[in-house]
Parts: structure tokens; sequence; C-alpha cells
């Protein structure tokens, strides 16, 4: 019986089991292989080639290579062989002139287009206008430049063709520099770590984190005590408009924080009226545009931990304060010493849960300031996001923004052990001492 009540919980458990790696390891496990690849816009996902631009010559220059191999990876070259009369017949070159070049030239190789037009002038069957005899050297023309080569082998015997004298170690700089495709790198947290704006957006993360998170808790627990003590009717009234921020479509309630806040809105009028500077709140100025970023995430929050608090204080057995009140207590007293006392595991709780929340969230902050005025107001996670799903250049670096959100999730998980250990986990888990 016991055996079979097991393998039942298991089927039970299995849909949430599935979920979770779904859902949750999943997406992290390939989050934390990605924070060490390359991989961005212009690498692509799925492998790549080789290919020597204008733009991998100067990025050789700062390397090690002699620059007289660097100097002749630019260069071009002229030849007479099977496979180049074979691009000229597909070319459409003159049947008998293209017969003469094989007769008389093949094997030839020309290091400059002037000395293969003067042999290609000698033959009695070449092009009389100057245009079409240069056009008939095109197929002829040989060169690493913009030639995509899809495997490595191919690209160094081209390499070793052009560049004879190049080392095994040259050849593997000009490789390096010449894959269009990702590669294993540690370089992002290097680039995090060392980068300017890494203490700058550490530092708003901190600031907008403890911020929101001090009115989050606070006001959400304030606004349950207050419900407590209301008589039930204004009580569920005053819950349900404490619930609008929460309920709200993210969007709509972004457009109603910028019309409040914008040019021509609520504010702008009001303060227009009243005398005061009048400008947009939201993006005007750095301390009203964090005051915003603050209050429409904390007005979510303060909801949400109202709702959680609510159902805590309903847990509170009724007859404690009813005892206190027999020995005079006012209300003040049953909230420090009664109520409070037993709310420790629901703070824990919605501390720990909007921590974590905050560290990952930016939706709010992009549909608002979106960072600004400047990038005042940007958190990490908005910058991870911006990084590597959204941004204006258009080469959007997944490597990078996954080693960043990879530290958030080290972040948080290292939280997370603190709030459990700060408020003694095992302590609330226990069996209580006193059975009512």
């Amino acid at each position: 019986m016991k055996n079979r009540a097991n393998g039942l919980g298991l089927v039970l458990m299995a849909p949430a089991v599935l979920l979770l790696i779904a859902f949750f390891l999943l997406p992290a496990t390939l989050t934390g292989i990605f924070a060490f690849t390359n991989m961005s816009t212009s690498t692509g996902i799925s492998g790549g080639a080789y290919v020597v631009t204008e733009t991998v010559l100067r990025k050789l220059e700062a390397t090690d290579l002699d620059p007289k191999l660097r100097a002749g990876l630019g260069e071009k070259s002229y030849t007479v062989n099977a496979e180049t009369l074979a691009a000229a017949t597909s070319a459409d070159i003159e049947p008998g002139f293209l017969a003469e070049i094989e007769d008389r030239l093949s094997g030839k190789t020309y290091a400059a287009s002037s000395a293969f037009e003067d042999d290609l002038k000698s033959l009695p069957s070449r092009p009389r206008r100057i245009r079409d005899l240069k056009l008939a050297t095109e197929p002829f023309e040989r060169s690493v430049i913009n030639t995509r080569y899809p495997d490595r082998g191919q690209f160094e015997a081209a390499l070793q063709t052009f560049l004879p004298a190049a080392t095994k170690a040259d050849l593997e700089t000009i490789a390096t520099a010449s894959y269009t495709g990702w590669t294993w790198t540690r370089d992002n947290f290097i680039d995090l770590f060392t980068r300017a704006d890494t203490l700058r957006l550490v530092a708003n993360t901190v600031f907008y984190v403890c911020a929101t998170l001090a009115f989050n808790v606070f006001v959400g627990l304030f606004l349950a005590i207050a419900v407590f003590y209301l008589p039930s009717r204004a009580g569920g009234v005053f819950n349900v408009l404490w619930l609008l921020p929460r309920i709200t479509p993210v969007v709509l309630y972004a457009i109603m924080w910028k019309w409040f806040t914008w040019e021509n809105g609520f504010l702008y009028v009001a303060a227009e009226d009243l005398g005061l500077p009048a400008f947009n709140y939201m993006k005007g100025s750095v301390p009203t545009a964090w005051a915003t970023v603050i209050l429409v995430n904390g007005f979510v929050g303060a909801s949400f931990g109202m709702i959680l608090f609510s159902g805590a204080l309903r847990a509170i057995p009724i007859q404690q304060l009813w005892s206190s009140e027999v020995d005079g207590a006012n209300r003040w007293q049953q909230v420090t010493r009664i109520i409070l006392p037993q709310m420790r595991w629901p703070i824990l709780f919605v501390t720990s849960y909007q921590t974590l929340s905050l560290l990952s969230s930016y939706e709010l902050i992009w549909l608002t300031t979106n960072g600004g005025p400047g990038s005042t107001t940007t958190v990490w996670s908005l910058e991870a996001f911006h990084t590597a799903l959204n941004n204006y250049t258009g080469n959007l670096q997944y490597g990078l923004g996954a080693a960043m959100a990879l530290i958030l999730v080290i972040v948080g998980l290292a939280l997370s052990i603190l709030y459990l250990r700060l408020f003694r986990f095992n302590e609330l888990v226990s069996k209580p001492k006193i059975e009512f």
C-alpha cells in the first residue's frame, strides 16, 4: 500500500518536475553555456566560416603577425590553371581566346594584373576593347580577401598558397582573426569586471533594489496591518483599490504613469498652477526619474506584500489579541509585541522573493524611463536585456548578455542563502513550542 502511494505521488509530481526542468533548469543551463561564448548577431549560433576582410586586416595590425605577411594577405594574383580556366568558361569568355590562353599561358602565375594583361594582348584572338580584356582577367584572379572558406583545412591550404613563408603560428593567428563563428571564451567576464560602467550599473542596481524593496515591504506591511484593524467592508474596498497596480496590464500601467508625469500630464499641470517647476518628471531630472522608477515598481510590489501579509495576519490566533486587550495593551503594543514577532516568515518570504524579483526585473524601467535620463536609471538586468536582445546598433551580444544574466543568478542564490540564515529558517519550519 505504501509503495502504491509512493508511486502515485511520483506520477503526480512528474508534470511539476518536467516543467521545472523545461522552464528553469534548461534555461539556466543554456545561460551558463552561452555565457562562456562570444555568440552575437555577427557570429550566429550555428557555426561559421573563415573570411579575410578589410576589418580582419586591421584587426591583425594589433597582433605579432609579420607586416609582410599581413600585406601579402591583401595582395591579388592571376593564375592560369584548370580551376581558373573552368571559371573563365563559366564566365562566357570567347572559346577561341580561351583556347589560346590554355595553350600558351597554362601554368603561369602573375603577381600584377598589368603583366597578365600584357601577355593576353599578345594573343591573336584577344578582345579589341580594353574593357573586355580587363573583364577577361577576372576569372583568373585569385585572392583570399572576401573569399569564404567553409572549413579550417581549405582556409589554411589557401593561405599557404598565398603566404608560403607563413609558419603554423602565423596561420593560427590569421585563422583565429578570420573565423566568423562563435568560440568558447572567458572574455565576457573579463570585460564585465574591467569595463568603466560596471561600477555604475552595480550602484544603480543596489540602490534600485534596496529602495524599492524597502517601499514594498514596509508599505505592504503597513497596509496589511491597517486593513486588519479596519471594519471588514471598508478593509475589502481598501484591498481592492491597492490591488489595481498588480492586476493592471503592465503596458497600460506604464502608460498611466507617463500620463501622470510627462509634459502636460497631471503633475505638470498641477505644478504649473501652483507655480512650481513643471517639466517631464519621468525623464527630466535624475531625482524625479529615480522617484518614478521606485514608485512605479513599489506600488506593484506593495500590493503583493499586502496580500501575503493580510493572509498571515489572519492566521494569528485572535485569542492573543483579546488577552492583550484585557491586559490593557494598545494597538502599537499589539503590533510590536504580538503581530510582528509572528510575521517573521511572511516578511522573510516577501523580502527574499521581492529581492530576487527586483534583481531580474527591468520591464517597467524599460517602459518608463528606459534607463534615462542618459543611463542614470539603467540597472544590471536592463543592461543585460539591451546587450543580448534589444539595442540600437543591431549587434546583439548573446554571450555577453548571458554572462550578465549568469551573474544575476549567482547573486540571487547567494542572497537566498543569506536570507535563510538571517531569518533562521530552520527555526521557522521547526515544530511550534506552544500548541493552541
